[in-house]
């Protein structure tokens, strides 16, 4: 990127709450349905209705504010935001905007603040589809319900905002507040960007970057536009500021329409619409529901369970995964044997059969049977995974698999020696390399004994015996 000049960066995120109906209607919030079916004469703007609010969605808002350590005003204030597009058939968004439910909040980014200036509750609009020479629209999304989250310019690159992007993302599913499926529009973010030379205090003019459907695209967007404003700086022209789409097939960003100020919105308070007003015991009640967020849950595997940071970093990715996890270590109290199979042998399941750890067929309970019988050395680790993939089409039991498999360890000591005795004859190398000091080449005898004995022969006992023959 070109040294010359800095890059300022704020965000808009619209987070898509979790209700089953719509913000100001009982129209039910689905993706997918045959276009314009989910709609009534409230969220399609027919004259003469009156909105009725969602609480479910008031309380996911204030729960997300509270997370991003957001003030909650206790008397916030709707408004009609006026512009005149096909997808929006009142010809205004029913929003928030001088007296917002949430404010002067912050989320840590590697040890730099970035500033939430506001939070507040919005409807949806509608969406246009463009074929050939046919626009269409759809009003099913129009009156869903969302949250619009706005950051200060705190941001000084694309990699920064996109770590942002990732964490804001993984606190609303942790709260359970979003999906949060770009896919499918739960989570939009539309960045703001200008930039200016090294060492000035003025803020160059900025666009806006829309259609940004993944994070990788957010990461590409931001730099193409840093490029595109640094020519037209070198060149001596100006940044002209406006709506700017990105084309994920070129890789460019394109005009879309000039970058409206709030002026030409037209603000004006819903006149149908009263003061939400939300007293301090609700605010508390709700605060009260915030369970461990991804970094204090990450801060407890490490401190309490001790559990190597790489680790606990795949294990809280995903709260669910998390769950699952904690599910488990209630039935077996092992946190680095659950946290390790866990981590190789569920997610491979996972991966394998492209499922959520939601559809994983295997119940924590039964992983930490499984677990158990490895810990106690009644089956061997080899045994332990052929197991596990049983498991996930049978509904018995790891020990019910394991005797119809003849998979318990029944260890003959005497066909152990003459198993040990022959691998030493057969890799005089190996067995030279460990008497010369290289005793980690132990595992490769260890594995050549354990595949003779079928893996019914724990690997403990191989050693023991090894080891003793090799002296």
């Amino acid at each position: 990127m070109n040294n010359k000049y800095e890059i300022i960066i704020g965000i808009e995120v619209h987070v898509q709450l979790k209700t089953k109906t719509k913000l100001f209607c009982a129209c039910p919030v689905e993706f997918g349905g045959q276009p314009n079916t989910n709609i009534c004469p409230i969220c399609s703007g027919l004259p003469g209705v009156l909105p009725t609010m969602n609480q479910k969605a008031v309380e996911l808002a204030i729960k997300a504010g509270l997370a991003l350590n957001c003030q909650i005003a206790q008397n916030s204030i709707f408004a009609r935001k006026h512009y005149f597009y096909p997808d929006l058939p009142k010809g205004y968004q029913i929003t928030q905007y001088k007296e917002p439910l949430a404010f002067s909040g912050f989320l840590n980014i590697n040890n730099t603040k970035i500033r939430i200036r506001r939070l507040h509750l919005e409807e949806d609009s509608g969406k246009s589809i463009h074929s050939g020479n046919e626009s269409l629209v759809d009003f099913n999304r129009c009156g869903i319900p969302l949250i619009e989250i706005v950051t200060e310019p705190d941001f000084r690159s694309p990699e920064q905002a996109v770590q942002y992007l990732q964490t804001l993302r993984q606190i609303m599913r942790y709260l359970e507040v979003s999906d949060c499926d770009m896919e499918k529009a739960h989570f939009r973010c539309e960045p703001n960007i200008s930039i200016r030379p090294i060492g000035q205090e003025k803020f160059g003019v900025r666009t806006e970057l829309k259609n940004l459907n993944s994070m990788h695209n957010v990461k590409e967007a931001l730099e193409f536009e840093f490029v595109r404003q640094s020519k037209l700086l070198d060149n001596n022209q100006k940044v002209i500021q406006e709506t700017l789409f990105w084309d994920e097939q070129t890789k460019t960003a394109g005009p879309m329409r000039g970058k409206e100020e709030s002026e030409d919105y037209r603000y004006f308070p819903e006149p149908d619409l009263p003061v939400l007003h939300i007293d301090s015991e609700k605010i508390e009640e709700i605060r009260e529901t915030i369970p461990l967020l991804p970094w204090q849950r990450k801060q407890v595997l490490i401190e309490q369970m001790k559990l190597p940071e790489h680790i606990v970093d795949i294990i809280t990715e995903n709260k669910d995964f998390a769950d699952y996890f904690d599910k488990t270590i209630q039935e077996i109290n092992e946190p680095r044997l659950v946290a390790n199979w866990l981590v190789t042998e569920v997610r491979a399941i996972l991966n394998e059969k492209v499922l959520s750890i939601q559809q994983f067929p295997i119940t924590p309970r039964r992983t930490a049977e499984l677990l158990k019988l490895l810990k106690e050395q009644k089956i061997t680790n080899l045994s332990a995974k052929e197991i596990f993939t049983e498991m996930v089409i049978s509904d018995n039991s790891p020990s019910e698999i394991a005797q119809a498999k003849q998979l318990f360890i029944e260890e003959d000591n005497e066909l152990l020696l003459t198993t040990v005795k022959q691998v030493i004859e057969e890799n005089p190398d190996v067995v030279l390399k460990y008497k010369n000091g290289k005793t980690t080449v132990i595992g490769f005898l260890i594995g050549a004994v354990s595949k003779k004995m079928m893996g019914k022969v724990s690997a403990a006992n191989i050693k023991d015996i090894l080891v003793e023959q090799l002296k």
